[in-house]
């Protein structure tokens, strides 16, 4: 059997990399793609409405996550708005050696942890069609109150500023078309823009960064 590769996603919150690790699993599970899992984060932060433990997150406690990293139990860890996420690092093993294709939905802190530990990791960095369609999506899931959705703003120009460690950038502007070219990305590995795409994305980034 040979093993799996792992698949680093990393977006702005709001940028709807969820959605498109959702709608990918999904299409997954329909025989499109096989053999494809996403690595279950362990976190502090409270759970939100709907979430699942163990499904979402697993949702631990400051003490047993520090117990965690004092261990070594992590892939990576980083601390976002506060709260810690880390990744275990003998269920993405396990995964692998099975022969899966594995997913970390991962801030660009932990991903570039990821890509020291592990430089054949593949990279996606989801981008946002404009900052004024961030802003909207933070503001539309009713999650966040205005003061934490300025805080989600001004930490997302601080992660698109890292864009450049991705392997790969995908815009989530048509939902259906990025999906399709992260899942050519996930199939084949390689995924090469047009040149009329690759000169959007640099337009594009001019205008997310200051």
């Amino acid at each position: 059997m040979s093993a799996g590769s792992l698949f680093l996603i990393s977006a702005p919150s709001g940028a709807g990399k969820t959605s498109l690790v959702d709608a990918l699993i999904k299409a997954a599970d329909n025989g499109k793609q096989q053999k494809l899992c996403v690595s279950v984060s362990h976190t502090t932060r409270p759970k939100r409405p709907g979430e699942v433990d163990g499904t979402n997150y697993h949702f631990i406690s400051p003490q047993a996550f520090s117990r965690m990293v004092t261990q070594g139990d992590f892939l990576e860890h980083a601390e976002v708005f506060g709260n810690y996420y880390g990744t275990s690092k003998a269920w993405v093993s396990e995964r692998l050696q099975q022969g899966w294709n594995v997913i970390l939905e991962i801030d660009w802190q932990g991903a570039a942890q990821v890509k020291q530990i592990m430089p054949e990791s593949v990279s996606i960095f989801i981008l946002p069609p404009s900052l004024e369609a961030l802003r909207a999506r933070l503001t539309s899931r009713g999650q966040d109150d205005t003061d934490t959705i300025e805080k989600r703003m001004a930490e997302a120009v601080n992660e698109l500023s890292h864009y450049q460690q991705a392997d790969y950038l995908l815009v989530n502007d048509d939902f259906e078309l990025a999906l399709s070219r992260l899942q050519a990305i996930i199939a084949h590995g390689h995924y090469q823009p047009s040149a009329t795409e690759q000169a959007a994305i640099d337009a594009l980034l001019q205008s997310l960064l200051p």
